[in-house]
């Protein structure tokens, strides 16, 4: 089904179910948002679970992130029916 991405508000887009609380972290039973998978990808590209547990757990915190900021200026002008390719950040360690 079709929906609004909670991050990025393009629409329609499938989105997927994001915890915000990674589930390896506790949060199989914790707060979700739905997202595009772009901005799903992006996410878990920018972000170690770590960091999403103990900081980047609402969508206003990742939205805030200064490059998650400079993403979603871009991503809200792509048609939503547009493949989008995600990068590995290179400040991400793996």
């Amino acid at each position: 089904m079709d929906e609004n991405c909670e991050l990025c508000q393009r629409s329609p887009v499938k989105t997927t179910e994001h915890h915000l609380i990674p589930k390896q972290h506790g949060g199989v039973d914790g707060p979700t948002a739905k997202l595009c998978s772009a901005c799903h990808r992006q996410i878990h590209a920018l972000f170690t679970n770590e960091e999403l547990a103990n900081f980047y757990h609402t969508l206003e915190r990742l939205a805030d992130h200064p490059t998650m900021r400079k993403y979603l200026r871009w991503v809200k002008k792509q048609d939503p029916e547009k493949k989008i390719t995600t990068r590995t950040s290179n400040r991400k360690k793996r």
